[in-house]
């Protein structure tokens, strides 16, 4: 049996060390890690295909959480039950120790218990995608009805920048998720929510 990690973050500068670093904490070897810089709306992602067409029956795919294999629940449904049934391996999400296909082999509930985890989690990946797009229209009208000009500004920001921008400015969220959500540094960020800011008319 041979076992293998999959890591994933959604933009290119972000990092992702503490999702290895667990891996390696767990014992699996750094050249059987894999990982993409990657959105998880699909699975055509370079990494991954590499690491699927190594997974053989009885191995093990070690994950940090749901969410690193995709975002999509029923992507996510059908893909775990490619691995677990036609390919024959195993999975397990380290931060969510019930998600362990390898209960199957102890007792039927085992078995049910990571099934009904399993959707559950998958759901609630979905469903806060769909709250991100919700807020992002949000932002959008919000920034609008605040005078925010759409054209040429448009393009250098995007709705999912506007609405995370907005909730930070009414103090709705933190700097630091803010600029973990977007994918950049809090300074960058810093320095786009002053820029908007200019942009506005005065109160």
């Amino acid at each position: 049996m041979n076992i293998y990690a999959y890591a994933r973050v959604s933009a290119r500068d972000q990092n992702p060390d503490r999702q290895i670093a667990a891996f390696t904490d767990f014992g699996i070897e750094k050249d059987r890690i894999y990982a993409d810089r990657k959105s998880g709306k699909d699975f055509e992602r370079r990494e991954y295909k590499r690491l699927i067409k190594k997974l053989k029956a009885g191995d093990l795919l070690v994950i940090k959480s749901i969410d690193r294999l995709g975002r999509n629940y029923e992507q996510i449904i059908s893909e775990w039950s490619r691995i677990t049934s036609a390919l024959g391996a195993d999975i397990l999400v380290l931060d969510m120790p019930l998600l362990d296909t390898r209960a199957k082999a102890d007792t039927l509930v085992g078995k049910f218990i990571s099934d009904v985890v399993l959707q559950v989690l998958s759901f609630v990946a979905q469903n806060e995608r769909e709250n991100i797009r919700l807020r992002q229209a949000e932002g959008i009208r919000i920034a609008k009805q605040n005078g925010v000009k759409f054209g040429r500004p448009q393009k250098q920001y995007s709705g999912e920048f506007l609405a995370i921008a907005s909730a930070y400015i009414k103090k709705r969220v933190t700097s630091a998720y803010a600029a973990s959500a977007l994918g950049i540094t809090r300074e960058n960020f810093y320095y786009h929510v002053r820029k908007l800011k200019k942009s506005l008319p005065p109160a």
